[in-house]
């Protein structure tokens, strides 16, 4: 099949066309020579998967075959904790040049190193995930991923600059700013959540300004889950295409999948690099081809922090097919939501991007919302925060409020109270949202 990328540049870090659309037995060989590796890389240096693999009763030289990876043991975030901060390193101190670490918000922080050459690879990976959104050298990414431990602002950055483009460093917050920046600088590409891209929509219609007549041509987000609902509101709100990029500090930072412009259908997992895998979340077996599940990633050529078979807890189904763009790696059909994100209201399950779903396009209700969940006897009780778009008479809230309360039953089928609020009531995101408020434990 033709390349659906032209190769602009001779410098092999712009665009990897081949690699892209490698055939998939080609693929599957690669991952195979590299899956030993790693195997062996991990049993080798890190004291917690030698143990982890002598009790499991195998060895690197168990892995023959793709199908063998199923014989390891899972690697889940508290392994991470308890060998905190640096015991889940393969390689000696002196050559870890970065270290990231989640918030760390319940409890110790999950730690990520790198060296000199995971440093280079995640560059390559983020330059050709913003080339397969759509972003060209020359251009201006304006950057409002946070910088600092989180892995999203220096990613993003780094990969940009790989890329050619020039990086406007904004970080989040200071939104009237970015609004000016945006225009005076006539950035091409902006790399965001999704929740404070909305944000950013919002501040810049109190100061005047209409960013559909800006120079904004793509939007670049993720750190999140968000919906296809969002996705409309956003290119609707920006006049551009909104992209969605994937990642996880553990296994990398973003760019492990990233949708392509020509399809918009699905994340291209980048599998020369990571192997994936879907699992019943409950069992930890594989599910059938196309059925929904756990996403299971393991790292092939990370040296500093090997990882072995990470439970995401993410919940989304796999597409094999070559794309419409002609790319061969796998596509990640989605994030549907987060195993420890869902919800069970009165017996029925719930994620936070199937209610954002839900209300994002209804009349009269702006994209802000927060679900509020409380225990009242032995029962929990979810309410709905909305807020009203402006110049809605209070008259109407009760109505609003009606209408979410009956949307949502009949279309995921939990009951709930709605309580609608005026505009600006909910707290606005600078960087990942906070939808859930949990009262229970209060």
């Amino acid at each position: 099949m033709a390349h659906a990328i032209k190769q602009e540049t001779s410098d092999p870090y712009m665009y990897q066309p081949e690699a892209e659309t490698m055939p998939r037995e080609q693929l599957a060989a690669l991952q195979l020579e590299r899956l030993q590796k790693v195997v062996a890389h991990a049993y080798a240096n890190v004291g917690h998967y030698k143990k982890a693999l002598d009790a499991a009763g195998v060895s690197p030289a168990d892995i023959q075959s793709l199908d063998d990876i199923t014989k390891l043991p899972f690697t889940v975030k508290t392994d991470l904790r308890d060998n905190y901060p640096f015991d889940m390193f393969a390689v000696p101190q002196d050559q870890v040049l970065r270290i990231h670490a989640s918030s760390g918000t319940t409890g110790k922080p999950t730690v990520v190193g790198y060296t000199e050459g995971d440093l280079n690879m995640w560059s390559d990976l983020m330059a050709r995930s913003m080339a397969c959104a759509g972003a060209r050298p020359g251009q201006v990414v304006h950057n409002a991923y946070g910088y600092g431990l989180f892995t999203g602002g220096l990613g993003a950055h780094d990969g940009a600059t790989r890329l050619g483009c020039a990086v406007v460093p904004m970080s989040g917050g200071n939104t009237e700013r970015q609004v000016m920046l945006m225009e005076d600088f006539g950035a091409s590409v902006l790399c965001s959540t999704p929740s404070y891209a909305l944000n950013i929509t919002e501040v810049a219609e109190q100061q005047g300004v209409d960013l559909r007549k800006t120079n904004l041509k793509r939007g670049i987000f993720g750190a999140e889950p968000w919906s296809q609902a969002m996705r409309e509101e956003l290119e609707s709100l920006f006049g551009i295409k909104a992209l969605n990029i994937y990642g996880l500090s553990e296994i990398m930072g973003p760019g492990v999948a990233v949708e392509c412009d020509v399809a918009q259908d699905g994340m291209h997992g980048w599998e020369d690099h990571f192997l994936f895998e879907l699992i019943d979340q409950e069992t930890g077996q594989p599910v059938a081809e196309g059925e929904p599940g756990e996403l299971v990633i393991t790292t092939l050529t990370k040296e500093a922090l090997p990882i072995l078979r990470y439970r995401t807890r993410d919940i989304t189904r796999l597409n094999r097919e070559t794309c419409a763009c002609g790319r061969t790696h796998v596509r990640i059909m989605g994030i549907t939501g987060r195993n420890d994100d869902m919800l069970i209201i009165r017996g029925v399950n719930v994620f936070p991007s199937q209610v954002e779903a839900m209300l994002v396009g209804l009349p009269n209700i702006a994209p802000h919302y927060q679900l509020v969940v409380s225990r009242e006897g032995t029962m929990d009780t979810l309410t709905v925060e909305v807020e009203a778009v402006p110049n809605t008479p209070e008259a109407d809230y009760d109505r609003i409020a009606k209408e979410v309360v009956h949307h949502i039953k009949s279309m995921i089928g939990v009951s709930c109270r709605a309580s609608v609020m005026p505009p600006g009531e909910l707290p606005r995101s600078q960087g990942k949202a906070v939808r859930v408020r949990d009262l229970r434990n209060k």
